[in-house]
């Protein structure tokens, strides 16, 4: 006996469903990149980002130069689900799952509104919860609106115009009744922080379209501007800059296709301004921003991360390395809808973890080499590094000369309490707290100056010591120069010295 499966149409609700899209973890910044990635998709070579405050009701809205949409192209856009994610798209394609845009401009506003302008004809739809909210029918209601329409809607109307006067295809995604920007904030703060919001937006978009809006010789230039002022780049990896360490490329074929990974190692803080060194910290600084920066069609989907393959440590904290992958790949990153998230596949995981190994000695080297610089510079330093028993310690050098002439001026009978004293100044070093700083903020790690009054007290012991000595004055100050604090304060040292005769003009 064959049995018969009795099937009925079960359509979602389309406020409900639209209501939980809301809420699937958009932010402002992720929202407006993920409409801009159908733009750049269209052949864009120009988007605008406009917004305003519009005394408490303000507006965004992502306008593009693009190849625009007929109308039967733009009803399809304006479906959910307009694509299934297992259809092979263009390799230039920076969309995946068919949600993107409705998704994120919903998750931002109420009421989302695209014109589109193809072939000399003007299309526009739109979506508007409060419509869906209050019409007596469940469906899914869109909103068509001829030219007519547009004019009476004085926003859109003003973009309208103003964008199709300068060009001949494009499309405009309007979002109004922004409510989520403002949600949370009171009321006398919400346009300043819907100001803040937008600034941080900017940010975010200079550096996930980064190598759109600067790109390589010879690849075709994006041009973002956000209320008409154009965005620059944010380069996380300062390749431009020469200290930079642009390490070997290498590539991963995964089915045929090819991953390629860029490894570069920024420069250490004494190679570059103080100024440069912070801008490319990045919001949580270096530590936080090591490791890998996943690109898919050259638009940034995930940074700073060792996907757990290693701990972010501070000898690490100057490697960011850059990964491409084709959009053919997808399967293996598990990328979400909002396209700020992605997790690779074991088998990729493996690879990965052996370009780690191969560079992470580059990335230490920095700090190694410049240790040993520092720690070469006197021949008589105030501080020695000593390896004890497989750790390593930190003591006052006895054998420094104002150490030595110290000892020798005390009585014997207080030259053991000397000897402590100095002991306890060595194990009350506060490791932890000069690691936490060298760690998080090296450029701001700094000594005591000394005073032209405090440094000749000192050096006039040594004049003192050798006046009879026979040496010359040529010895005398080679060998002064040798000594810290002298060494590290050369230039006042020897300001000193003329004044006292001993190096002559």
């Amino acid at each position: 006996m064959d049995l018969m499966n009795n099937y009925i149409d079960l359509s979602p609700s389309p406020v409900a469903l639209i209501e939980s899209l809301r809420s699937i973890g958009y932010s402002m910044e992720t929202a407006v990149a993920d409409v801009i990635d159908n733009s750049i998709t269209a052949n864009a070579s120009q988007i605008h980002v406009r917004f305003s405050w519009n005394s408490g009701n303000p507006w965004i809205a992502i306008i593009d130069n693009g190849h625009g949409m007929t109308e039967s192209e733009l009803k399809s856009a304006m479906r959910f689900g307009s694509m299934n994610p297992l259809q092979t798209r263009a390799r230039n394609d920076l969309g995946r799952f068919g949600l993107g845009m409705k998704t994120a401009s919903l998750s931002q506003c109420r009421h989302l509104t695209v014109l589109s302008q193809k072939n000399q004809q003007v299309s526009c739809c739109e979506w508007d919860l409060k419509q869906l909210t209050q019409t007596d029918s469940p469906g899914w209601k869109l909103g068509i609106l001829d030219l007519d329409a547009v004019h009476q809607r004085s926003t859109l109307n003003q973009i309208y115009k103003e964008t199709f006067s300068q060009t001949q295809s494009g499309t405009i995604v309007l979002w109004e009744d922004v409510d989520r920007v403002i949600e949370h904030s009171e009321l006398s703060k919400q346009d300043n922080h819907f100001n803040q919001v937008m600034n941080d937006t900017r940010n975010h978009l200079a550096l996930v379209f980064h190598r759109f809006l600067s790109p390589d010789i010879g690849k075709k230039k994006v041009v973002v501007l956000m209320n008409w002022d154009e965005l620059q780049a944010f380069n996380p990896f300062n390749s431009r800059n020469l200290a930079t360490q642009e390490l070997e490329k290498q590539q991963i074929v995964v089915d045929g296709e090819k991953i390629v990974v860029q490894p570069y190692v920024l420069p250490h803080h004494n190679k570059i301004s103080r100024q440069e060194y912070e801008e490319y910290a990045g919001s949580g600084g270096y530590l936080h921003n090591q490791g890998f920066y996943v690109y898919r069609n050259k638009r940034l989907i995930i940074k700073g991360t060792w996907f757990r393959l290693i701990k972010k440590e501070e000898l690490n904290k100057l490697i960011r390395i850059q990964v491409d992958i084709p959009n053919t790949l997808d399967h293996l990153w598990k990328i979400d809808i909002k396209k700020s998230h992605a997790v690779p596949s074991e088998l990729i995981k493996n690879e990965l973890n052996r370009v780690i190994r191969k560079i992470e000695i580059a990335g230490r080297r920095v700090y190694r080499q410049r240790g040993a610089r520092l720690s070469s510079a006197a021949k008589h330093p105030v501080w020695i590094r000593k390896a004890v028993g497989g750790a390593v310690v930190y003591q006052i050098n006895r054998e420094h000369p104002l150490v030595i002439e110290m000892l020798a001026k005390t009585p014997a009978d207080h030259r053991e309490f000397l000897e402590q004293v100095i002991t306890m100044f060595e194990v009350g070093f506060p490791t932890d707290l000069f690691f936490n700083d060298v760690a998080s903020t090296p450029e701001q790690v700094d000594k005591p100056k000394f005073d032209e009054q405090a440094l000749e007290l000192l050096l006039d012991v040594f004049l003192n010591r050798w006046a009879s000595s026979g040496m010359s004055n040529t010895e005398v100050v080679e060998e002064i120069l040798h000594i810290d604090p002298f060494t590290s304060n050369k230039i006042l040292t020897e300001e000193i010295l003329k004044r006292k005769g001993y190096i002559h003009e």
